[in-house]
């Protein structure tokens, strides 16, 4: 028996070092800051978060695709044998290097409304997306004070275990001395020692469901395990909490669908997928768009006259033909006269050839869609077929809202009748422990009728503190769903 009550004593010393705070209010945790903590840190809102990134690069995309689409090309190579020079446009037989540079630029001028229609159906697409984080938050803040109230009702549930060890202990050492006395039999001291003992176990119980429901709360978190924590104990009347039980649930509902992310997600839905069915139908009309084009070429054999020279029968470059003679140095045989001078020639710079040779051309092109495979006609009937689902999403939403509301009303009037049920009980049983404490004290009642009405006092108290946290928790939710902030 000393040796289970030194165990006793060990984890409540334990349990002490962990639940107080000392003098580091770091380690003191309210429902507020657990609620702050938890959508600061969660790994689903995280997730969620990068996905409303990722829709709100896709809206800028879409805004983006308004603007003129420009692109630039260019090559530098060598032309071997026989080709087209890209200066001249005509053919020669010889080798050259060439430079080609081009430019493009298009502008969509009317499209039915297609660009308009997507980056709408983006930006509804965003705000869906946000509604849903919205409503995540919701979620987790609701299941940390869930978690959070678990925790509050294991740390009472430690309270009770150690007043009934300390009342059995007190119990047990007045009967000893009853005994020593000779008023009372060893066998009542025998059945205080038992009852001790499994009121020492019911302590080891609670302190064990304590700390397992901090794991979960810190889980729930997600902060390190073995980080020092305690939880802040509220002063919690719950009659203050009942006010909103007054409330009908019809009205707790119209309050609901107002502000309830997941009705606002799915109605963003809704719109998102007409605003893409429309962007579908415009797929299967024409196209106006407006077009720009420039381009130059450059070659190293593009050659022009530089001076002339004097015509003379050694020139290798000259032939001499009977009508005259014949000037081989070009791409173009050039005929000159006995008397005339031979042209020099010379290569035309680069930048002088980009210049003379640059071309500009202005379009208005019309796209019409003709066949395709069917892929536009089937994109509408697609896009039809996802607007019919996300209607059927929204109602889906709506009845499911509408019953979790009326659910959640019914069990916090439930908790309500449970909670006063169970306050009568513990009054009761208190008074009949301490009616039965004074006749056992007297000696006019057995120690083992004290015992039943001390256990059922036990019970009673565990039952109310059962009761309590239950309500608060339901009547949390009914707050949930009206949107109000989750604190104690």
């Amino acid at each position: 028996m000393r040796f289970f009550s030194a165990i006793v004593i060990c984890l409540l010393l334990t349990h002490n070092a962990q639940a107080q705070p000392g003098g580091n209010m770091d380690n003191v945790w309210s429902l507020e800051r657990c609620v702050q903590y938890a959508i600061d840190h969660n790994i689903s809102i995280k997730q969620d978060s990068l996905n409303a990134r990722l829709a709100r690069y896709t809206l800028k995309q879409s805004q983006l695709s308004q603007l003129p689409a420009l692109s630039a090309n260019g090559s530098y190579g060598r032309s071997l044998g026989r080709s087209i020079n890209p200066t001249t446009n005509q053919f020669v037989d010889a080798d050259y290097n060439f430079v080609s540079a081009s430019g493009n630029g298009n502008l969509l001028l009317f499209g039915w409304m297609q660009v308009r229609n997507t980056i709408e159906k983006n930006r509804y697409s965003l705000e869906a997306y946000l509604a849903d984080l919205d409503q995540l938050k919701d979620d987790v803040s609701l299941n940390v004070a869930n978690s959070f109230l678990t925790t509050l009702l294991a740390q009472e549930q430690i309270n009770i275990s150690k007043n009934q060890v300390d009342l059995s202990a007190a119990q047990l050492a007045q009967t000893r001395a009853f005994t020593d006395a000779g008023r009372l039999p060893e066998l009542n001291v025998a059945q205080l020692e038992s009852q001790l003992a499994t009121d020492s176990s019911n302590l080891i119980n609670s302190i064990a469901n304590y700390n397992s429901a901090v794991l979960d709360l810190k889980s729930l978190l997600n902060l390190d395990f073995s980080v020092p924590f305690s939880i802040k104990i509220p002063d919690v009347e719950v009659g203050e909490q009942m006010t909103v039980s007054h409330l009908q649930p019809e009205e707790v509902y119209e309050k609901a669908r107002t502000h309830f992310g997941s009705i606002k997600s799915s109605q963003l839905r809704v719109t998102s997928a007409e605003k893409g069915l429309a962007a579908s139908k415009g797929n299967l009309y024409p196209q106006l768009s407006l077009g720009y084009q420039i381009g130059s070429n450059w070659a190293n054999n593009y050659q022009t006259i530089s001076g002339y020279k004097p015509y003379t029968h050694n020139d290798t470059n000259v032939i001499n033909t009977g009508s005259g003679p014949v000037y081989i140095n070009s791409s173009n045989p050039i005929y000159i006269q006995e008397t005339a001078q031979i042209p020099t020639l010379s290569t035309i710079p680069f930048g002088q050839q980009l210049n003379n040779n640059l071309r500009q051309t202005v379009f208005i092109g019309v796209n019409i869609p003709i066949i395709n495979g069917w892929q536009s006609q089937y994109a509408v009937r697609q896009a039809r077929i996802n607007l019919e689902s996300q209607q059927l999403n929204e109602y889906s939403a709506e009845i499911t809202l509408k019953q979790n509301v009326f659910k959640a009303h019914n069990n916090a009037l439930n908790s309500i009748q449970k909670y006063y049920a169970a306050k009568r009980a513990d009054e009761a049983a208190k008074r009949a422990l301490d009616f039965a404490t004074k006749r056992y004290d007297l000696g006019l009642t057995s120690t083992v009728d004290l015992l039943v009405t001390q256990n059922s006092a036990f019970t009673a108290a565990g039952n109310l503190a059962l009761a309590k946290y239950d309500l608060i928790f339901k009547l949390k939710v009914i707050d949930y769903y009206l949107g109000k902030e989750l604190k104690l």
